[in-house]
């Protein structure tokens, strides 16, 4: 049994357990413990399993009981936790997964939580009286020693938390002394939390959750809001299971009552899902905005002149030439400010400069991907020669710098010993110039945004999270959280808290509307219209089944929009449209001419009309409404196809030969070659007929058969128009030897 059968037995325990199936997840339980072998549990499980089957008997007779739920309830929890216990010793049996590696090899030092805390916090006492030392390099050397075995501490302590299944009483009201120490790195408070959310990952804990509770409460923006990402992520993971921790949910409910607390969700809940743009944007960036980069940049020198620069008869004028620097790349500019917005709202833009940055020795410690970015990390020594006043500051910078996750900086950072001394400096002085900026919109946001700072942190550490899931060199061995929906809104846990801030549960709809994920919005859209109709929402329905080419589900939610008058004339055009694509253009046709009513100068809407028209072969209708078009837009070529066609079909020969000799003279598709061939066939003239159909096989994309079936639906056309069907296939073969040709 390999890793993925025995998830897929624990998952189907859990599952049948979460539907209170409790007989089919005894049964599996079982042959779990007897396949593995692990009979020490077979007492437990029988245990169980015959109080179970105590009580339905008592509930079967009718024996009144009012504890009966509390005890189901109870045993439940207990098999839960059984099966947690069997998954794991299994898996640290025989899991070849990087984390049962290292759990099997680990050797935890003996931690005193008693004193653990004064041991940290004294670090912190001793620097500062290292500090009244007069010689520097004593300083120096002593701070380094004891910063590292200082670090080696808390990273031991990762590890423990990490591997530890259950953390006692005595471990939650250490951490809570830890995160609400004053003396502690906060760097160090938020390292840890990342260990609890990597242990509840592994193995479900309730005191883990209550750890998280108790770091948003008391810890700072740093802190709290990796709780807070570290509870959603454990809310998502163990959704079906959380029903029946009545502790849990109820510190949820206490917590919604705070506003700040439903803006903290609601932002990470939109990070999340906005962290499914990551691959999609790095796609843009390296297909679109790189090679337009890399094909301006030969050319810059020239463009903008750069000897004209030195000379100082140009006294302050602008360089004209600045102007035409993208001109032989037009897009670009319009690439790049959509690059800076995508910045700006807190995308995820740097994953792929980044990605290749990640084979330092430091990333070989698999606690390091979550240790946050400080000045004073010791391991940046080892790496980065700090007697270099350019590093010193550079470092210092990066630290500040508000758009690079703390993986990231690290990277950045130790890629500082391959950049020469004069870059470095001219780096920080761009990213000092960055960092200013930064600070005055920060001051600015904390009186008109309070919320925003704390996005900031928690957006930064998803950053983390992402790099770790998807570019660590083991990442296979874990699951990967990133490929969950994250349709929290759809979530029994969560589901309850948002069901009472629909406000929320529709800015997550609007984001996904905005980003193009009409399926996702769609689920929402329908979900908040279990809850209040509006025209808006239905209209909006309508428009994500429209890009999805559900056209059935479009019309039946512009159908109700319709209800609510609002955006009529919108509206009208969506119903038309849907019609059309259904193949019902007599009902698309009344919609349209409703539309016609509003906006008669409109002449889209009067080209479907037409279309609509000449869909019900009602030509000489159709032409009229085309010729219209044709007079108020004169320079509008999409009408020439649909006159020419509507022509030819009518009858009018040297009409329809006139408008496919413009098609033709412009630029022709096969089926302008095609149709031109049939007015000639229809004029006589059936040597240029075979011509142009010679033509729309070999000058176009067509293939021999699709012309052949596209001319078979054209035949009855035809054949009403004069053409001898005797005559067709003799032409036809005739065609086939001019191909050969």
């Amino acid at each position: 049994m390999n890793d993925k059968d025995l998830k897929i037995k624990y998952d189907s325990i859990c599952n049948h357990l979460a539907e209170r199936k409790l007989k089919p997840a005894f049964d599996l339980l079982e042959n779990l413990i007897r396949e593995s072998g692990l009979l020490i549990h077979l007492d437990e499980w029988r245990n169980l399993e015959q109080n179970y089957s105590y009580m339905l008997k008592y509930t079967v007779e009718g024996i009144q009981d009012p504890e009966r739920q509390k005890v189901y309830q109870k045993l439940i929890v207990s098999v839960f936790e059984l099966n947690d216990k069997i998954y794991d010793e299994l898996r640290l049996k025989m899991s070849s997964s990087v984390t049962y590696e290292k759990k099997r090899g680990y050797q935890p030092e003996k931690i005193n939580f008693t004193t653990l805390l004064d041991e940290l916090e004294d670090f912190y006492l001793q620097e500062q009286l290292v500090q009244l030392v007069d010689d520097a390099e004593v300083q120096q050397s002593s701070k380094r020693i004891k910063a590292r075995d200082h670090q080696q501490k808390v990273v031991s302590l990762f590890y423990f938390i990490w591997f530890q299944n259950e953390l006692n009483d005595e471990h939650r009201v250490f951490l809570k002394a830890f995160f609400n120490s004053e003396l502690i790195e906060k760097s160090y408070k938020s390292f840890i939390i990342s260990a609890v959310l990597m242990s509840l990952l592994r193995y479900f804990d309730e005191a883990k959750f209550s750890i998280l509770f108790d770091a948003y409460e008391l810890g700072e923006a740093d802190v709290n809001q990796r709780a807070l990402v570290g509870l959603l992520i454990g809310f998502y993971r163990y959704d079906s299971r959380l029903p029946y921790y009545p502790a849990i949910i109820g510190r949820l409910k206490l917590l919604n009552e705070n506003p700040e607390f439903k803006q903290n969700i609601e932002q990470i809940i939109i990070q999340l899902i906005r962290s499914k743009e990551t691959e999609k944007i790095q796609k843009k960036i390296t297909d679109e905005i790189m090679p337009e980069m890399i094909k301006i940049s030969p050319n810059l020198k020239d463009k903008i002149n750069l000897d004209s620069l030195m000379d100082n008869a140009l006294g302050d004028d602008e360089n004209p030439e600045w102007e035409k620097i993208f001109e032989d790349s037009p897009g670009l500019m319009n690439k790049m400010e959509e690059f800076s917005e995508l910045q700006m709202e807190g995308a995820d833009v740097f994953m792929s400069s980044f990605a290749m940055l990640k084979m330092f020795p430091f990333f070989s410690e698999f606690a390091n991907w979550f240790m946050p970015f400080f000045p004073k990390n010791p391991e940046i020594d080892f790496v980065v020669n700090r007697n270099d006043s350019i590093n010193e500051r550079f470092i210092n910078v990066i630290a500040q710098a508000p758009v690079l996750c703390n993986s990231d900086k690290y990277s950045f950072c130790f890629s500082l010993q391959n950049i020469p001394a004069e870059n470095r400096e001219f780096m920080a002085e761009g990213l000092n110039a960055e960092m200013q900026q930064f600070e005055e919109m920060k001051n600015d946001e904390k009186l008109t945004e309070p919320g925003k700072m704390a996005g900031y942190v928690s957006n930064l550490y998803i950053q983390d999270l992402y790099r770790f899931f998807k570019l660590h060199p083991r990442k296979n061995d874990f699951e990967d959280i990133f490929n969950w929906r994250f349709d929290f809104h759809n979530q029994q846990t969560l589901g309850e808290i948002l069901k009472e801030e629909t406000t929320i549960v529709r800015n997550i709809a609007e984001y996904y509307f905005s980003k193009n994920y009409y399926n996702e919005a769609a689920e929402v859209f329908n979900y908040l219209l279990n809850e209040e109709k509006s025209g808006e929402l239905y209209q909006k329905l309508g428009y994500c089944y429209q890009k999805l080419g559900d056209f059935e589900q479009a019309l039946k939610a512009y159908k109700s929009a319709e209800l609510f008058e609002l955006n009529k004339k919108w509206n009208l055009n969506k119903i038309a449209l849907c019609y059309r694509n259904l193949k019902q253009p007599q009902e698309a046709l009344a919609y349209y001419r409703e539309v016609e009513l509003l906006d008669e100068d409109n002449l889209n809407v009067q080209l479907n009309i037409g279309h609509c028209l000449l869909e019900l072969e009602r030509f000489e209708e159709a032409l009229k409404t085309y010729f219209k078009v044709e007079y108020l837009m004169p320079d509008n070529k999409k009408v020439w196809k649909p006159i020419g066609w509507c022509s030819l079909i009518a009858g009018k020969f040297e009409q329809a030969e006139k408008y496919f000799k413009k098609l033709i003279d412009d630029a022709p598709n096969k089926h302008d070659l095609m149709n031109m061939g049939h007015v000639q066939w229809c004029l006589g003239k059936r040597k240029e007929a075979l011509d142009y159909y010679k033509q729309s096989i070999v000058k176009t994309e067509f293939t021999e058969r699709e012309f052949f079936e596209v001319f078979h639906e054209d035949l009855h056309y035809l054949i009403g128009l004069g053409i001898d069907k005797d005559d067709v296939p003799i032409m036809l073969d005739q065609l086939r030897y001019f191909v050969e040709e």
